[in-house]
């Protein structure tokens, strides 16, 4: 059994939501991607953001990373703006793009320590080796160099990053996307365990049956609009074979093909501004 994860000492109360876009519209060039977004993300919930390549879930992390800014609207992240006050929304979040990257020659925990030096927040060998475990990771692996890491292994560190920065927000993109059936299981039992422990966490995904697996809530994105959501009911959960209907039939057509290089520049801006800012890359390294 794993230890178990600590509290952030930044978590609201359930009715704030953590992460709040209020009607953000973000246009790149002449064209409008995101059109009057409306997105709340609570304490302890697990909000899963689905919808065709191009349909604005790359731009959607980018507003609350601060990363772009909307034209009209508001972005908050525990009631701060990550446009005008960067510094302080981005300490907030801790972020997991699809493929974490790591200082190949550095070990697990050294990764773990250098990248909390450079966000201020140095912490014992003995605390970081508390999160490394808390996330997953075996002991054995702790002073080993990454280089041989698998991806979900690499994941692993990244999360006992966020753990040791006690972020209130956890922005996910594409979690899943390569991981094993094993790897998959692990890594949505520890978001749940994450939920439990007041976390918000916004997760960008195709994966619908993962999504449904571990999401309170299911919103579909296309043509830059929040079209559904849906949430978790009963022991099922979620009616996959209506959602997969749906899922299909969103985000088609002209509309996610105007958009899909701008959420594409939108991810490249995200990764180059992460790699240079310790803050943002929290838990993206």
């Amino acid at each position: 059994m794993h230890p178990s994860l600590p509290v952030s000492s930044n978590l609201t109360s359930a009715s704030t939501p953590v992460l709040q876009a209020l009607g953000a519209v973000v246009d790149y060039g002449e064209r409008t991607i995101l059109q009057g977004l409306d997105l709340a993300v609570h304490a302890g919930e697990i909000y899963a953001l689905l919808g065709a390549n191009g349909a604005g879930k790359t731009t959607t992390l980018s507003l609350f990373l601060g990363f772009v800014r909307p034209r009209s609207g508001q972005v908050r992240v525990q009631g701060v703006d990550p446009v005008t006050a960067a510094a302080q929304a981005r300490g907030l979040i801790a972020y997991i793009p699809e493929n974490v990257a790591l200082y190949e020659h550095l070990s697990a925990r050294e990764n773990v320590a250098y990248l909390l030096d450079l966000a201020g927040q140095p912490a014992s060998r003995d605390a970081i080796g508390q999160a490394l475990s808390a996330a997953g990771l075996d002991a054995a692996a702790h002073d080993r160099r990454v280089s041989g890491f698998s991806k979900g292994m690499r994941q692993k560190v990244a999360i006992a990053l966020a753990l040791a920065r006690k972020v209130p927000a956890l922005l996910l993109d594409e979690p899943t996307s390569g991981l094993d059936p094993q790897a998959t299981a692990e890594f949505s039992r520890l978001i749940t365990q994450l939920r439990g422990q007041g976390v918000a966490i916004l997760m960008v995904t195709h994966d619908l049956l993962g999504a449904a697996d571990v999401a309170d809530r299911m919103g579909f994105i296309a043509g830059g609009r929040l079209v559904e959501e849906v949430a978790a009911r009963g022991e099922e959960r979620f009616d996959v074979r209506a959602l997969h209907r749906h899922y299909a039939g969103t985000g088609s057509g002209a509309s996610a093909s105007a958009s899909a290089s701008a959420d594409a520049n939108a991810n490249a801006n995200a990764n180059a501004d992460a790699d240079a800012d310790a803050g943002v890359q929290g838990a993206a390294a």
